[in-house]
């Protein structure tokens, strides 16, 4: 079984959503059976939002269920190093452009781009794996391959506001 690396806060979240999920059930049924009470199910859009909303609801607690085992729980604040590794916020620059991206590389359950983190199976996470400081990595990207330089490497834990 392949496992899916995940921070303690990350896996914390998770769980609290699954949580959270189930305790919808009850209001999606009852909202459900109140309209299927209202008579024609071929005319009614309350009945077809609700049953939608189970549909998806239900399918969001499987696939949070199905991953929950495979979670390989890592706390990164207790992480330190020179070498890039899941936990670690790195600094790049794209030697062409010299355009440079700072972000912290996570699970794919909790990377999000737009608060400062990646997805740690992503290709550019997987050109950085194992490399330090001033190390070049290139990626294969749809523009074509981008070299990029690494100016640094940093176990600092999440980027500010990442779980907020």
């Amino acid at each position: 079984m392949d496992t899916i690396p995940i921070s303690v806060e990350g896996f914390t979240k998770l769980r609290e959503e699954l949580e959270e999920l189930k305790r919808e059930r009850p209001e999606v049924i009852q909202a459900i059976k109140e309209a299927r009470e209202e008579g024609d199910l071929r005319e009614n859009a309350g009945y077809d939002a609700a049953r939608e909303r189970q549909g998806m609801l239900e399918a969001r607690i499987t696939f949070i269920e199905s991953r929950l085992p495979k979670c390989d729980v890592i706390d990164i604040h207790s992480m330190q190093g020179s070498k890039i590794a899941f936990g670690a916020t790195v600094e790049i620059e794209d030697i062409d452009t010299e355009e440079r991206k700072k972000f912290t590389l996570l699970g794919p359950d909790e990377a999000d781009y737009k608060k400062g983190s990646i997805s740690v199976h992503s290709p550019l996470a997987r050109a950085l794996l194992g490399k330090e400081e001033g190390d070049d990595a290139v990626v294969d990207a749809p523009r074509g391959k981008i070299d990029y330089e690494i100016i640094s490497v940093e176990y600092k834990g999440f980027p500010e506001g990442h779980f907020s």
